[in-house]
């Protein structure tokens, strides 16, 4: 409650209300965190919890992580674990800086508990990034990287794009997420295609001796989540993210209704029940280590997305919400069980 009464109801008046204003202020004020150290070894022991998972090779102090998208280019990483995040995902990142779509792009649709955002990646680069990383050094949790295409770059020419992108980053990361379901980058979805999909996880399969995901669409039917799911078995992917943003606007509010119109990826409550589903489909025909999220606002339904089949979960809309005391709860829950 402090969380939502004070901190929260800071953040929604900063900028008259601005989501990216907020946004920007509170990676900033986590980067200046970071750097006062004993505040995170007292933080992190606070929020965090001593539960140890495995997943694809990687050993995960927690299953709770940041979702990609909340601080793309790095800026805050060692603050993260001090809010109990045991991984933390940067990205999507892209071979070539670009400033994403104009503002504004993020809106808050506050009764229904979601987020409307058509970023369109904006990022500094992979290079740029890589630089970051290797100043920033160990991060304290595994590293994960979302790497996507940039939207200068022909969905033909996409494979180098990604290339470059994982070539620069491999050294830094513990596992890299192929993002291939914004709705954001115009042809991006394309990708998913079993043909345009198969090419692309091949080549980048023959870069990476690190743990490679796919990140899937929710919107996807049964029959294209299982041809994603073939092409991974054949170029032996060793995990799947479920689920991206959604195009569909199904249980907002009716005083959202309006704002939901805008164009972009919608994430939230309303698509924990798709999330959910995706990640069981995913689990019963594949197998594969799944990293679940969307709309995930309390311990229990962290909870039900490890019963559905994940193996981890992320947060991305509900910490906005629901803030650091979310982390604890879900951590918590778990380590009980």
């Amino acid at each position: 409650m402090v969380y939502q009464q004070l901190i929260r109801s800071t953040l929604f008046k900063l900028g008259g209300g601005d989501p990216e204003i907020a946004h920007t202020r509170t990676i900033a004020g986590l980067t200046r965190l970071a750097k006062v150290r004993p505040a995170v070894s007292v933080l992190r022991r606070y929020f965090g919890t001593s539960k140890t998972v495995r997943a694809f090779g990687v050993d995960f102090p927690g299953v709770v992580g940041l979702a990609a998208g909340m601080d793309k280019d790095g800026h805050a990483l060692r603050a993260w674990p001090a809010l109990g995040f045991g991984f933390v995902e940067v990205g999507t990142v892209t071979q070539h800086p670009q400033p994403g779509n104009p503002k504004p792009r993020l809106f808050r649709l506050t009764d229904s508990e979601a987020i409307v955002n058509r970023m369109g990646f904006n990022n500094a680069g992979a290079d740029a990034l890589a630089s970051r990383l290797r100043a920033t050094g160990p991060v304290g949790v595994p590293l994960g990287i979302s790497i996507g295409k940039s939207k200068v770059t022909p969905v033909d020419e996409a494979v180098e794009d990604y290339r470059h992108s994982l070539r620069a980053l491999h050294e830094f990361g513990d596992y890299f997420a192929i993002n291939v379901s914004s709705p954001n980058t115009p042809g991006l979805r394309g990708l998913q295609d079993r043909a345009a999909l198969d090419v692309l996880v091949s080549e980048l399969r023959k870069e990476s001796t690190k743990p490679l995901l796919v990140k899937i669409a929710p919107d996807l039917t049964d029959d294209a989540i299982a041809e994603v799911l073939q092409v991974c078995a054949d170029h032996r992917v060793d995990g799947i993210i479920a689920t991206n943003t959604t195009l569909s606007r199904e249980g907002l509010a009716p005083s959202d209704v309006e704002t939901g119109e805008e164009a972009g990826g919608l994430s939230g409550r309303p698509l924990a029940e798709r999330a959910r589903d995706v990640v069981a489909f995913v689990h019963k025909e594949s197998g594969l280590p799944v990293i679940g999220v969307g709309g995930i606002f309390d311990a229990d339904g962290a909870l039900r997305m490890l019963d559905a089949g994940a193996t981890l979960v992320q947060l991305y809309t509900g910490f906005i919400y629901e803030g650091p005391p979310l982390v604890r709860r879900i951590n918590r829950a778990v380590a009980a069980r």
